[in-house]
């Protein structure tokens, strides 16, 4: 069951009009029934940004998570009770967030928060979840919310990390001696990728030889590409997101970028990809949390996978696969809770041993980090695919370790 607020009347029931009215302040009076029903029914808040350049990816994590919820309420839900998906669009804006975060808990009553798909919009959820006491699973990548600084025990990082992400993707490219060219978008995801290039190629013996920031949201590179080229790079790391990517490598492939160096992203985006034509991507390499193709080998993708198909007709994506994967581990732990006391809840959480889509899965304790699998992908050549979305060859599938992590020491919990 699912409630948005944000999408059209006709694809909503009248209830949840009528719902959605009620949290605006036009002050109906709810019947019994249906304040009987909001009791029994454990209510997930789940805001991300379905306007904007991230739509593509918000939306999949939308479908995903639905598919999480109804996998569980065709069971017969949670000890005897329901769940309800309550979306909320947040618009990319850490502001939104934590307005619409705020409604979701104080008048919507929401159990527990999943969701945001940008760094700095998560940490304004879980400013307003931790303030609250409230259980948030964040699903977007981030290395700051795992710091001692913005960490709280009610606060959970589904996603990969820009640490791991760009650890793994460094390991499978940088070599001694490797010339590395960063160019990223000037936000916190950016920073953050940049922050892990640097780190990894200081490991591996690379050499950062430039340092490129863009605006977010920009849609012209030319003038970015000749002082690239300038710095004589082996390998170019792009550290941007969504739309971004795609234009940035667009105009990349166009100035003749590939022929010159390798280019790497820290997050091959699925939906970047479909969106231009295949030669673009071609040869790309890059780190994912998900692709459809480990059903070959990961028995829980294959059932995810079939599931997915059997409610949209088509294979899930990267980023839509966290929409799942977090709703599916709150759930476990709250079926683990025996329903939705917050303090059982966390216990829960901090010993669930998961596989729910990708392999085994678990929370590290310090600091509340999804040990898990990172991905190394290579987007393939056009006469390569053997469908529409044969897109990425995997190149390597990391196992989840907590030695792919930085240390809780380093993040500032006690040692």
């Amino acid at each position: 069951m699912t409630k948005r607020t944000d999408y059209p009347l006709s694809s909503v029931s009248r209830r949840t009009v009528l719902a959605g009215l009620g949290a605006a302040g036009v002050g109906l009076i709810a019947s019994p029934a249906i304040v009987r029903a909001q009791a029994d029914t454990i209510r997930i808040g789940f805001p991300t940004p379905l306007t904007g350049p991230f739509g593509a990816e918000a939306k999949d994590q939308v479908k995903s998570a639905e598919l999480a919820v109804k996998l569980v309420n065709d069971k017969g839900g949670i000890a005897g009770r329901k769940v309800e998906l309550l979306v909320r669009d947040d618009k990319l804006n850490a502001g939104e967030a934590a307005t619409r975060t705020l409604e979701l808990i104080e008048k919507d009553k929401v159990h527990a928060v999943v969701g945001a798909l940008s760094s700095a919009v998560q940490l304004a959820v879980n400013e307003v979840t931790r303030a609250r006491g409230v259980i948030y699973v964040s699903i977007s990548q981030s290395d700051t919310i795992n710091e001692v600084k913005d960490f709280s025990k009610y606060t959970f990082h589904e996603a990969l990390n820009p640490h791991m992400t760009t650890a793994a993707v460094a390991r499978a490219t940088f070599k001694k001696g490797s010339k590395v060219a960063l160019l990223g978008a000037d936000y916190a995801y950016g920073h953050e990728m940049m922050r892990g290039f640097k780190r990894a190629a200081g490991e591996l013996g690379a050499e950062i030889v430039g340092e490129i920031l863009h605006p977010f949201g920009a849609a012209d590179y030319s003038t970015l590409m000749p002082r690239i080229r300038s710095l004589k790079p082996d390998i170019l790391a792009i550290c941007n997101f969504g739309r971004d990517q795609a234009n940035s490598i667009k105009q990349a492939n166009d100035f003749g970028m590939k022929k010159q160096m390798q280019i790497v992203v820290p997050v091959l985006l699925h939906n970047q990809r479909i969106a231009v034509a295949p030669d673009v991507f071609e040869g790309i390499i890059g780190g994912a949390n998900y692709y459809w193709a480990l059903e070959s080998t990961v028995p829980s993708a294959k059932a995810f996978n079939d599931a997915y198909k059997a409610a949209y007709g088509s294979l899930p994506t990267d980023y839509g696969a966290y929409g799942f994967t977090g709703v599916s581990a709150l759930l476990l732990a709250m079926a683990k809770a025996g329903g939705t006391d917050t303090d059982k809840v966390v216990e829960a959480l901090e010993g669930l041993k998961y596989d729910v889509a990708k392999g085994p899965q678990y929370f590290r304790k310090c600091d509340h980090q999804s040990v898990q699998s990172v991905l190394v992908l290579k987007s393939k050549a056009k006469a390569d695919m053997k469908s529409e979305q044969d897109l990425f060859d995997i190149v390597e599938n990391v196992p989840g370790s907590e030695q792919m992590l930085r240390s809780c020491g380093e993040l500032g919990f006690p040692t």
